[in-house]
């Protein structure tokens, strides 16, 4: 199959760009340094990349993520970084042999995980994230408290995601040192042996963590680009000139094809205006024709692959493999 080929709007990933990424995070995240966080691409058949390169254990954030990694093959070790009120479904996934750990930060959280048949846990700690976590000094307390229960507490996580795109890497350096010491603090009352925290931006910099979460890295936007990362976008959204007038065009890739709360995306070689339902209206420094392709850069990855059903790898113009993104949902 040629890109041509290709209805649009459609998920298209360079297949040397995303292997450049996964050799590059892997020789400085080898092994069970790193974590990948299935819900920046929700394809198993990603996954499947990443466990071939070394990365055995897995991060989710849906139960959905949790049973079709499983049901892939890929249950080795799959953490479950939120916070969930009916683990029914997590304790079939553990009666049917895959190891799952479950992230707490309440009472109810611990009574859930319990009383849903998951057998381990980490204590969620809020590191400076203002969303889930416990207090750092009440975590010891909440891991006194699964235990107690009879679940097995393997450590504590934490992410530091208000810090994953600031600029200045002193600064997300700093500041990062300063989350780290709040969810050590906390690991010191709650024992195990995970420390688990981090993301894309700042997995060159925590170095406190045991494993880092990150994920994004594989595909890629332009608000990690920005950050001067290794890593390439490996990931576009085709996207086919549908109306062209003498001073902007219009491509078929709108709102319900792009993750836009980290703004507009981006379009070599030209200025991009705005985003409507089905429309993305910019100004090319070259004329553009009607029919004309055109790759649009999306400025978060995440959001965007679960607008998509399928991902289409491509080596140059030529389709190679068609991946279904079949982690959507919850």
């Amino acid at each position: 199959m040629h890109l041509l080929d290709l209805q649009t709007p459609a998920l298209v990933v360079d297949a040397a760009l995303l292997d450049a990424n996964l050799r590059t995070m892997a020789d400085a995240l080898p092994g069970a340094r790193l974590r990948p966080h299935v819900k920046a691409h929700k394809t198993t058949a990603l996954a499947k990349r990443q466990a071939d390169a070394g990365h055995r254990g897995f991060t989710c954030a849906t139960v959905r993520e949790v049973e079709g990694m499983a049901a892939a093959g890929l249950g080795e070790d799959l953490l479950l970084a939120n916070e969930v009120l009916d683990a029914r479904r997590l304790g079939a996934v553990v009666r049917g042999g895959a190891r799952v750990t479950l992230a707490v930060d309440s009472p109810e959280t611990v009574e859930a995980a319990a009383s849903g048949g998951v057998r381990e846990v980490v204590v969620d700690v809020n590191v400076g994230l203002p969303r889930c976590g416990i207090d750092p000094a009440a975590a010891g307390e909440l891991a006194d408290l699964a235990r107690s229960k009879g679940l097995s507490v393997r450590g504590v996580m934490g992410y530091e995601g208000h810090l994953m795109l600031r600029k200045d890497p002193a600064e997300r350096t700093e500041r990062t040192a300063e989350s780290m010491a709040l969810l050590l603090a906390a690991h010191e009352d709650v024992g195990g042996d995970l420390v688990s925290a981090g993301g894309t931006g700042t997995y060159a910099v925590n170095t406190w963590a045991t494993e880092i979460q990150a994920g994004s890295y594989a595909l890629m936007d332009t608000a990690y680009a920005e950050l001067g990362l290794p890593f390439r976008q490996a990931l576009t959204v085709l996207g086919t000139v549908i109306s062209a007038s003498a001073k902007w065009v219009v491509a078929d890739v709108g709102l319900k094809a792009l993750g836009m709360d980290h703004g507009n995306p981006a379009i070599s070689g030209a200025r991009v205006h705005f985003c409507s339902d089905e429309h993305l209206t910019f100004t090319p420094e070259t004329p553009a024709r009607v029919g004309d392709r055109v790759r649009v850069l999306p400025a978060h990855v995440d959001p965007t692959i679960a607008l998509h059903e399928r991902i289409h790898v491509v080596d140059g113009d030529e389709v190679v493999e068609t991946w279904p993104v079949d982690l959507r949902g919850w």
